[in-house]
């Protein structure tokens, strides 16, 4: 039975990305405490986080230097608008991360939608400051996402968001996406991969007076399903736009802070003198904190900067937030940088991976998964199933089993804190299997290995 939080919640809270009728039967779990991966709902039951909370959540629930960052900063101050002026933590992040990428120029909002908007932005208008009007158009790859805003939906790849609101959306180009799984029957990961290259250069060859920015999630497609593709491939985005004079947009919202094994994805792709590669601009959100408080930025290059210097309002970046680079929220990620500098985190993620990787091996080689992948702390599974509710049921059961997953489509993922013990793995792997028998128990496979390797091509 629903508890009373959980009642009221459903009837007076529109909770995101959910069919609220849904909740007449399922009302949403009413969470009161966070311990480390843990989430504990007010009946007291135990939740292992697997999913990050969204995919926000680095180092735990509760992290005691996040919490005591941001205690000492609410005693000094908590908030000021940016516009004329500044303060400490903003300017000491500001530095830091240019010093981890290269790109010395920081804008803050508040989430990964308007950090996409303001890259956007930013591309566009310095191409008009730089006397090339015409660079106005944008690229995006096949099941990218990059937000919900209007700005962000329309370099966004996902049928259900398009179709719903194509109406209000200025499209952009959508190339094919090296995520491996789109390979046709026959053709290997490599050659895959160079067909969508070769798409990119086509289109930039023909189009790039018009084109203003590409841009892509680097090496892992969230919203596609944990799609993932090799780092070539960014390499080759990188030496054609530079070619062209397209910029190119790394949106890094999901996949930096070391999810992929490396503390922002890109740096695995290198260009021709062995270098990993620098992006025109990096979106940076969820993992920027910690998970714990809204905050993103977009980071660019000095030449991108100077497009704006002008004595005309005009010409500067029109773009604001009200709570653009609050203390609060930078505090908590200069302790995130912190952690990262301190303690040894991608090695540590590396022992836990390997460990993970071991222990759901039995899902890796359930019967009806059809195709695995893995990356840093990212693992994904594709299960046999054409049943369109596969993914709220199994959501429902393995709440019930101890475990927050949220399958999209028939992929199934892992993309937890990076702080779980052997047992908790241990608990994850065992719930996720028992999970995946209940609900497959209730749905035929959805079609012959042959039509099954068809259908993910």
């Amino acid at each position: 039975m629903a508890s009373d939080l959980a009642e009221r919640s459903r009837r007076a809270v529109w909770h995101p990305c959910t069919q609220m009728k849904g909740h007449e039967a399922h009302p949403p779990r009413a969470i009161v405490r966070g311990e480390g991966p843990w989430l504990i709902d007010d009946q007291g039951h135990r939740i292992l986080d697997a999913v990050s909370s969204w995919w926000v959540n680095l180092f735990g629930h509760g992290f005691a230097p996040i919490v005591d960052a941001i205690t000492d900063q609410l005693k000094q101050l908590d908030h000021t608008m940016l516009a004329g002026l500044t303060h400490a933590p903003v300017v000491e992040l500001s530095e830091r991360l240019g010093a981890l990428t290269g790109l010395g120029h920081a804008f803050y909002a508040s989430d990964g939608a308007s950090a996409t908007e303001i890259a956007l932005k930013m591309s566009a208008h310095s191409w008009r400051n730089r006397g090339l009007p015409g660079k106005h158009r944008f690229i995006g790859l096949q099941g990218g996402y990059h937000g919900e805003t209007a700005g962000a939906l329309s370099v966004t790849d996902i049928p259900l968001f398009r179709e719903a609101y194509a109406p209000l959306l200025r499209l952009s180009a959508t190339l094919p996406s090296p995520d491996l799984r789109h390979a046709a029957a026959g053709v290997s990961a490599d050659e895959h991969t160079a067909a969508c290259m070769k798409a990119l250069a086509d289109y930039l060859a023909e189009h790039h007076a018009s084109v203003a920015a590409l841009i892509l999630e680097p090496l892992v497609q969230g919203a596609a399903g944990m799609g993932m593709y090799s780092p070539a491939y960014l390499s080759a985005a990188r030496a054609l736009c530079d070619q062209h004079q397209v910029h190119l947009i790394c949106d890094e919202i999901a996949v930096g802070f070391g999810r992929t094994g490396t503390m922002f994805a890109h740096q695995q792709a290198l260009d021709a003198e062995g270098r990993a590669i620098r992006p025109d601009f990096i979106c940076l959100s969820k993992g920027l904190t910690g998970g714990v408080l809204p905050l993103s930025a977009v980071l660019t290059t000095d030449e991108v900067y100077a497009a704006f210097w002008d004595d005309l309002t005009a010409h500067g970046f029109l773009h604001s937030h009200s709570y653009t680079g609050n203390p609060l929220a930078c505090r908590a990620a200069l302790a995130v940088l912190d952690t990262f500098a301190n303690e040894d985190v991608l090695a540590r993620n590396r022992v836990m991976a390997a460990s993970l990787s071991a222990l759901a091996e039995p899902i890796t080689r359930h019967p009806r998964v059809t195709a695995h992948r893995h990356i840093g702390m990212i693992w994904a599974w594709d299960i046999d199933t054409n049943d369109a509710t596969f993914a709220a049921r199994f959501h429902q059961l393995a709440l019930d089993a101890g475990v927050l997953l949220r399958p999209i489509g028939n992929s199934l993922y892992f993309m937890p804190p990076y702080v779980l013990a052997e047992t908790d793995m241990r608990h994850l792997v065992d719930c996720t299997l028992r999970t995946l028998d209940q609900v497959l128990a209730q749905t035929p496979a959805a079609a012959s290995s042959a039509a099954t390797a068809e259908r993910l091509a």
